[in-house]
């Protein structure tokens, strides 16, 4: 498929698509939006965009939105590394291979445009920029928010999801505390393209992680998950974003999915890495996490509709 470009400053996204094949060759936009930024799509991706915000008008009625725009994408291939593309840091929209976060960033902001009744190409852009940067803003490599606890902390900031689960030792099931500790970007620079290519991009790195470090957060244990929906894990619902954290040395989560209950049953949906495609799991969340040694438990955050 063709990628298209577009770099425009002061210039009008196209409600069906970032531009046409060059920033001169412009046809009548549809809805007019102001963009400084640089943003790589297919015209597969702009049209289905714009197809699906506008099924979703008269189709989702009162199903849950991270959930309704979530099964949307069931079956699509599982390809990890898609934002690594080109050395400058750009606006990457695809949504015919995904991993398990750009996964949920693109269900998060197809939610955010049904939220906000907008339903155009740009729209989404806009949305997609705001969750998956930090303040928003899309400057270069360092300004991705590449660990989720990164990730989680700017999205609550803004108001976009909150965080479940408080601070309380005795607060089940959010009963245990994950002191963060990251530092495996800046101690393995040689592993990310943009830090070969950029090593003074690594001290950036480095500070963003050293002021992380220390932070605290509770968590469900994974060996809690077994619990049936009329317990206090109930608590999570579906649609829910969660995130799985390890014990690695220097990272904080292994896997991000969204939360379902099924028969009293929490499981995941989820671009699997296992099964190379996104699927909605037959196993339960607690099975799943039992065949991963690594993993210690998960972090939680609902979208915040207003």
């Amino acid at each position: 498929m063709k990628r298209n470009w577009l770099l425009v400053f002061s210039s009008w996204l196209l409600a069906i698509g970032c531009g046409a094949h060059t920033p001169q060759t412009l046809t009548e936009p549809m809805t007019e939006t102001c963009i400084d930024y640089e943003c790589e799509y297919t015209k597969e991706d702009s049209a289905l965009v714009v197809r699906l915000l506008k099924e979703a008008k008269t189709n989702r009625g009162a199903e849950n939105r991270m959930m309704y725009f979530g099964k949307k994408f069931l079956g699509l291939p599982y390809v990890g590394h898609t934002l690594e593309l080109g050395d400058k840091e750009h606006l990457i929209v695809n949504l015919r291979e995904l991993d398990c976060t750009t996964y949920v960033e693109t269900v998060l902001a197809l939610s955010l445009c049904d939220l906000q009744d907008k339903r155009t190409f740009a729209d989404y852009c806009n949305n997609l920029k705001t969750v998956r940067y930090r303040n928003g803003e899309m400057k270069d490599y360092t300004s991705r928010l590449h660990y989720f606890t990164w990730w989680g902390d700017d999205n609550v900031r803004m108001g976009i999801v909150k965080e479940i689960g408080k601070m309380d030792p005795q607060d089940f099931p959010f009963d245990a505390v994950q002191t963060i500790h990251i530092d495996y970007m800046s101690k393995h620079p040689h592993l990310y393209k943009q830090l070969k290519n950029h090593p003074e991009f690594v001290s950036v790195i480095k500070r963003y992680e050293d002021e992380t470090n220390g932070k605290r957060y509770a968590y469900i244990s994974k060996r809690d998950l077994q619990y049936h929906q009329s317990t206090p894990l109930g608590q999570i619902r579906d649609g829910d974003i969660v995130a799985m954290l390890t014990d690695q040395d220097g990272l904080d989560t292994r896997h991000i999915a969204i939360a379902f209950w099924q028969k009293g049953k929490l499981h995941l949906m989820h671009a699997s890495s296992l099964y190379k495609k996104v699927l909605m799991s037959k196993e339960t969340f607690y099975e799943y996490e039992a065949k991963q040694p690594k993993h210690t438990g998960i972090r939680v955050w609902r979208m915040v509709e207003k």
